[in-house]
């Protein structure tokens, strides 16, 4: 994620548009003056909770022909979406990003099952038909990590990995990890984690002390630092064939953030849209054609 205005103000509009979370925003401020320690597990809370909540989207269905399952994960669940189209060709793993939900990957999906794929979608815990309240990055990677060895341990062969924005970031720390697939598709993933702690902090008016007590409060629970999940740290053991998809104008994860896995990913391709923003990029055919091109 750039050091945008832009990326900030894509930020406070996230967030200031519900009247309780404006209403928390006074807490928290008030909170961190007079209580340090009840202000970050608030903040923290706070920022692991998707929004907008999973209860907006869980009455969707991916469609009549597609499966649904639940699976048990951690203390939450993982729902997986899938069509029975190709049922012996290779899965294309198709992941949301924060506050989405898997009916978004739909055109990419259709797609991928006329050309030989069997797309499966993955809705992470707190999002849409998922159990859980809370989510964060590291749980997403884990998530992806799991799926992709629970579906290779059903004899499912995992030819195509593609995430979109912080889905994105998971999918690239997970293939960083030795994760078995055959090509890994990035659409409009942050580079940075932790500025989206910075983002988070002046919106809601924390202090600096506070921000970086909610970023270790993080780290010693889920046991990996923010930093790991840059590009620098991922990118040296990305050993699959990888397209970066990014819009010259996405408010939300500025376009130097797809830059930055581009370059830093050995052989990686960026595709480098116009006008499309951070989410038209998952419907927009042209897009669609040249990621399924690349898969194919």
């Amino acid at each position: 994620m750039s050091n945008s205005s832009p990326a900030l103000d894509a930020t406070a509009g996230y967030y200031q548009a519900s009247v309780a979370i404006r209403a928390f925003r006074m807490a928290l401020g008030t909170s961190q003056k007079v209580w340090p320690a009840f202000a970050v597990r608030a903040a923290t809370r706070l920022f692991c909770t998707p929004l907008p909540p999973k209860w907006v989207h869980r009455g969707a269905s991916a469609g009549a022909d597609w499966r649904t399952q639940q699976w048990a994960f951690e203390d939450a669940s993982l729902t997986l979406y899938s069509q029975h189209a190709a049922p012996h060709g290779p899965i294309a793993l198709l992941v949301h990003g924060w506050g989405g939900h898997a009916r978004q990957m739909l055109p990419l999906a259709q797609s991928l099952s006329q050309h030989g794929f069997r797309p499966v979608l993955l809705e992470m815990p707190a999002h849409g038909r998922s159990a859980g309240a809370t989510s964060n990055l590291p749980q997403f990677a884990r998530a992806i990590d799991y799926a992709v060895g629970r579906l290779q341990q059903e004899g499912h062969a995992i030819g195509l990995l593609a995430a979109h924005s912080l889905g994105a970031n998971a999918a690239a720390y997970a293939a960083s990890r030795g994760l078995g697939i055959g090509k890994l598709v990035l659409l409009a993933p942050p580079a940075s984690p932790r500025n989206y702690t910075r983002y988070f902090a002046q919106v809601f008016g924390l202090s600096e002390s506070t921000r970086a007590a909610m970023q270790r409060r993080l780290e010693e629970r889920e046991g990996v630092l923010m930093q790991q999940f840059e590009p620098r740290s991922v990118a040296p053991r990305i050993r699959v064939p990888t397209l970066v998809v990014h819009d010259r104008g996405d408010r939300i994860n500025g376009f130097a953030d797809g830059q930055a896995f581009a370059h830093a990913i050995q052989g990686a391709q960026l595709l480098a849209t116009e006008g499309l923003g951070h989410r038209r990029i998952l419907k927009e055919a042209e897009v669609i054609g040249k990621v399924v091109l690349f898969a194919t």
